[in-house]
């Protein structure tokens, strides 16, 4: 799409396309368009069909749709609160409805006395006070310099916006852009390609999702720029792949004896899924490039032992091993057991968290440094600079979802040979998502729990029925099981859901189970609080466990078998499943509450899904659909890899097809020459593709 040269004239810079300049162009930069480039390739968010817009007398309450007409009058009030209330009457000559805006009064004052047509697009509503339709906080703009009415009588694309950006001021930059700089669009897609997947040139594609003049024709067009935005996400990760498999790495030669000496200390058979794919992660091990792999699995499936296993693995070949993971719970459960797998192979376990004592904390990285240390559990404090390996083997990273590009990179860095990488989550990823964002990684799923184990029983309950579900916990507990009381979620502030998490104990302690032993967990806590209060809770001292999300991952009690999670409404889907998935670990029925009084909208969904299936994957789906793969894979908060047209839900077939591309370049041999492939290489760059494993490449 670019010219040859190192900056094609695409990369100018947006201050420079006609219409914009200096001030103008900050409004640009707000939403990430910095040059003509990223100009072209924002596309509208949607369309109005202007050469249909309905008579206002034909439409009903309910419907989307876009009026066009004149200013009979404006009429602004103040209410008993203060909030302002913005009435605009439109009348297009067939019948009336009332604009309603709130807290905007310098609209009135712009649309007083306001002469030319305007056009605005909301959800009509029933009557208001004066009987007439009303559209409440409409999308508008008016037409008195939009030229005559063939101009105005067509498909028009509406764009996204910031303030002191107008839709009209957008449209015109944009064709300003495309009318000066639309000749040197190039298409590094091959000719025959396009032809075999009926795409179109990527210059016709951006002249049409801007300018169109059907509907149609903007399906056709959005086709090629959704496999545009796949193109370089598949192709770079498949490519880094390619590399990763160049580099050297440890040819470990693993005894297969020591599957069956991991197997004689497990009070448990392993299953033939993870037999599957500790042998998968073998033999990685075993070849002369670094592994790369991600083993996905649900909640109590086993992921752990896998990890286990693969450590043990790397520690009998010489190598030391960093495993990091998400909380300081976490961490200390995983050091615990890895103590008791290991405990007779002679091999010591260190635990890295952020809150140690100075002299601990230097003799534990002075024998990571010297290599005395095989093994280093950890938060992310591993990755800080004073941590440095003598023969680092073998980076473990669980809920991998959990860290940032950043972080896992750094743990990669700390390592002259290229470390083998297991990645591990108990989130299962809907395969969209994986072939999009992992394609670089090896995948292992664990499809298989542990023999025994019965589906958690979920039930939904309001609040009003809370003395049933005590008594029903009650009745557990004096059968010898252990309970969970998941305290409501506040997202905004850590102490404020501690103080939650308080005022539940105090509750349960001396209100509902006077006679129990309780005990609480939340982050304001100590660290040694927290351990201690986890290993009663372990150790059955403890009947009840008041706990925030602390322990929504990894936890794992055997003997918990119920646990009731208030106002189950503010957490969303995954969160759910996590820590449902804290029960049902042992041999008895375990049960899952959700306390809910308000069930609408999405809150009604995630609930609805959470009764009716204990399948991981099937509930990441409905994630997907529900949230959005920015929320699931945090790339909304974090800036990587987001998407300015496809939509990994809608686009599904799209990210299939694309893999399809992606292999048939490599067969014509893309990896081999970046000479013979310059525009897919320059792509590639301008893209700033932020991938996962960018530090080893």
């Amino acid at each position: 799409m670019v010219e040859n040269n190192k900056l094609g004239v695409l990369n100018t810079p947006i201050q420079y396309v006609k219409g914009v300049g200096p001030k103008l162009s900050k409004l640009f930069e707000k939403i990430s368009i910095f040059n003509v480039m990223d100009l072209l390739l924002t596309p509208p968010r949607r369309y109005e069909d202007r050469a249909n817009i309905p008579n206002i007398s034909s439409i009903t309450a309910g419907t989307l749709v876009t009026v066009k007409g004149k200013v009979l009058y404006t009429d602004t009030k103040k209410t008993r609160t203060g909030m302002s209330i913005t009435k605009v009457l439109v009348s297009d000559g067939t019948g009336k409805i009332a604009l309603v805006w709130f807290n905007q009064p310098w609209l009135g004052k712009k649309l007083n006395n306001y002469e030319g047509d305007i056009i605005a697009y909301g959800t009509a509503r029933e009557p208001g006070t004066d009987f007439f339709l009303e559209i409440h906080s409409p999308e508008w703009e008016p037409l008195d310099d939009d030229g005559t009415e063939e101009n105005f009588a067509k498909i028009v694309p509406i764009y996204p916006l910031t303030e002191g950006l107008s839709s009209k001021l957008f449209r015109r930059v944009i064709l300003n852009a495309l009318d000066i700089y639309g000749t040197h669009i190039q298409d590094a897609l091959p000719a025959a390609i396009r032809r075999k997947h009926q795409l179109v040139h990527l210059k016709d594609a951006l002249h049409t999702i801007h300018n169109p003049s059907s509907l149609k024709d903007i399906d056709v067009a959005r086709k090629r720029l959704v496999v545009e935005e796949f193109l370089y996400l598949q192709l770079g990760l498949t490519l880094q792949k390619l590399s990763t498999k160049q580099e050297v790495g440890f040819s470990n030669k693993i005894d297969s004896s020591l599957l069956e000496d991991i197997q004689n200390r497990l009070p448990f058979q392993l299953t033939n899924a993870q037999n599957k794919v500790i042998h998968e992660i073998w033999n990685d091990m075993s070849r002369p490039y670094p592994m790369n792999r991600l083993v996905q699995g649900d909640v109590g499936s086993g992921k752990t032992v896998v990890a286990f296993a693969a450590m043990l693995a790397a520690v009998k070949c010489g190598h030391q091993v960093a495993l990091m993971a998400p909380t300081e719970i976490l961490a200390s459960q995983h050091a615990t057991n890895l103590e008791k797998l290991f405990a007779d192979h002679n091999i010591e376990i260190g635990l890295l968290i952020g809150k140690m004592r100075k002299k601990e904390r230097t003799q534990l990285l002075d024998k990571v440094l010297c290599g005395t240390l095989p093994v280093l559990v950890g938060t992310h404090a591993i990755i800080q600079d004073s941590v440095a390996f003598n023969k680092l083997g073998l980076v473990v990273i669980d809920e991998q979802h959990r860290f940032g590009v950043l972080q896992r990179a750094k743990l990669y860095e700390k390592s002259s040979t290229k470390p083998d990488v297991l990645v591990m989550t108990a989130t299962p990823i809907p395969r969209t998502l994986t072939m999009a964002f992992y394609g670089d990684l090896d995948l292992s799923i664990i499809d298989e729990l542990p023999a025994g184990r019965k589906p958690i029983v979920t039930h939904l309950k309001r609040h009003n029925e809370q003395r049933i579900v005590f008594n029903g916990v009650k009745k557990l507990i004096d059968e010898g099981r252990q309970a969970y009381f998941i305290c409501p979620l506040i997202e905004e502030s850590e102490k404020l859901q501690a103080k939650a998490a308080t005022e539940l104990y105090d509750l349960l302690a001396n209100d509902i189970y006077p006679n129990c032993n309780i005990g609480l967990l939340h982050s304001q806590m100590k660290r040694e609080e927290k351990e201690e209060i986890m290993e009663q809770f372990r150790n059955k001292d403890l009947d009840i466990l008041v706990s925030t999300v602390v322990i929504e991952v990894g936890v794992d009690v055997p003997n918990a078998s119920i646990m009731v999670i208030m106002d189950a409404n503010r957490f969303g889907l995954s969160q759910l499943h996590q820590l449902r998935g804290r029960v049902g670990r042992g041999e008895h029925q375990s049960f899952c509450i959700l306390m809910a009084d308000s069930r609408i909208g999405e809150a009604k969904d995630r609930l609805d899904i959470m009764t009716g299936t204990n399948d991981g994957f099937k509930i990441a789906e409905a994630d997907l659909r529900i949230r959005g793969p920015g929320e699931i894979m945090g790339t909304k908060q974090s800036g990587e890899i987001q998407f300015r047209i496809a939509d990994l839900v809608k686009d599904a077939d799209m990210v299939e097809a694309t893999k399809q591309i992606v292999e048939e370049l490599l067969e014509e041999g893309v990896h081999h020459s970046r000479h013979n492939y310059p525009d897919i290489y320059q792509n590639l760059e301008d893209r700033k593709i932020k991938l996962a494993y960018a530090s080893i490449s």
